[in-house]
């Protein structure tokens, strides 16, 4: 049975692995284990995922469970994916906000760890969640929702799998709607010093993809939500670079034929969205990730801090993508009460000259605060990372409430959270 995460730089700790087929027999596994931890997609790069004791797949239970045309919610069972709901949203006329750059991975544990797409006027994936449900230490099934428990519920989304073992989950919709992106290519980042927010904000979500050589910006993707109005010719120029003439990858070396389509062609939202098609199952293996999050006020600045550091990363990198988030009101949420702008970096898998890097941008990077991605790599020292976390001690109060003997708390928050 494979025991590894989707890069394969992560072994876990343990072979047993559990794949109930049914919420009551999650509830059964859980009262029979002392620790135990879920597993999802399997997309996150460090340890947060990980037990040495048992482990609980939620890939069986990946159906729908209910749409709400009405109230406008799809309520989901904890191990379905992103691209396996949105093309049923879009049979009944809706669609989720925003999706990650790859469709591929869990809702659950998306939500979990704060995942998002970009958009600077769009939350990250966990805010379109109203209502979640999950299994705590003693077995018992827990419900929460926005509406309801309002104290409580902003700290039990982005809940790193502390709380305990997600088994549904209501997500708000909106309705169906097509998109289309440009690629440009070649922008100057000095361009970013005078127009970071009115670039960042061109489009519904927009991404920048750089190898921070030559002060480039390689490649601008805009993708615009579609009016249904006459289409509107597309510039040529952006901000100093060139509209791309055919499809590209964010690595330019690469095929585009899993990209999504570019060009201007209009497609359906769960096309556009994302960088990948959802019919494309991304090989496992051969990179490392790692991102931070600061303020979108120093976003320029954040991003020359980064910049100074080229010549030591360049080498290392296959490509760093730029994205913004709207603020949010969810407790571990890099996001909470402020947007943020995004530094996001896609390594060759050489984990040992990483590790030697990581500290080199976080040093960069402390004077804007920045907090890591939950799921991707970072070396950040606890103590700094957790006086970030204006809301760590509602959260482990709110932990301690449905997990007093630390079932679900593993060596990964342990480390990062309980250090105190």
């Amino acid at each position: 049975m494979d025991q590894t995460n989707w890069a394969g730089n992560i072994l876990y700790s343990t072979d047993r692995i559990h794949h109930p087929e049914t919420v009551e027999q999650v509830q059964e596994i859980v009262k029979g284990c002392r620790h135990i931890k879920a597993l999802g997609s399997r997309h996150s790069f460090n340890r947060i995922a990980d037990s040495t004791t048992d482990l609980l797949s939620l890939q069986a239970l990946n159906k729908v469970v209910a749409l709400d045309k009405a109230a406008q919610t799809v309520t989901v069972e904890g191990g379905m994916r992103y691209g396996e709901l949105a093309p049923l949203l879009q049979e009944h006329g809706f669609a989720l906000h925003n999706l990650a750059s790859l469709p591929h991975i869990s809702i659950a544990g998306a939500c979990a760890t704060a995942t998002h797409g970009s958009g600077i006027h769009n939350g990250n994936l966990a805010t379109a969640v109203t209502a979640i449900e999950f299994v705590n230490a003693a077995g018992d099934l827990v419900e929460l929702s926005r509406d309801k428990d309002a104290a409580v519920f902003p700290g039990a989304v982005v809940n790193l799998g502390a709380l305990g073992i997600v088994t549904k989950l209501t997500l708000r919709l909106q309705p169906a709607f097509d998109m289309h992106q440009v690629v440009y290519r070649n922008m100057p980042m000095q361009a970013l010093e005078r127009d970071f927010v009115a670039i960042m904000s061109a489009g519904y979500s927009v991404s920048l993809f750089t190898t921070w050589k030559n002060n480039t910006i390689n490649q601008v993707w805009i993708k615009h939500q579609d009016t249904g109005s006459t289409s509107t010719e597309i510039a040529i120029h952006f901000h100093g670079a060139i509209l791309a003439t055919d499809n590209l990858h964010p690595l330019e070396e690469l095929s585009a034929e899993h990209a999504t389509a570019q060009m201007g062609i209009a497609g359906v939202w769960y096309d556009r969205l994302p960088h990948f098609k959802m019919g494309f199952q991304p090989s496992a293996g051969k990179e490392l990730q790692s991102e931070y999050y600061v303020p979108v006020e120093c976003g320029y600045e954040a991003l020359q801090a980064i910049a100074a550091l080229h010549e030591q990363i360049a080498p290392y990198l296959f490509v760093s993508e730029i994205r913004t988030i709207a603020a949010d009101d969810l407790w571990l949420s890099p996001c909470y009460q402020q947007t943020c702008v995004a530094f996001h970096f896609t390594w060759k898998q050489e984990w040992r000259i990483v590790e030697t890097l990581l500290p080199l941008i976080e040093e960069a990077l402390r004077p804007y605060q920045a907090q890591p991605h939950w799921g991707k790599l970072f070396t950040m020292v606890p103590a700094e990372l957790q006086s970030r976390i204006g809301k760590l001690a509602d959260f482990k109060q709110l932990v301690q409430r449905f997990d007093p003997e630390g079932k679900f708390r593993n060596a990964f928050l342990s480390e990062t959270l309980y250090t105190d």
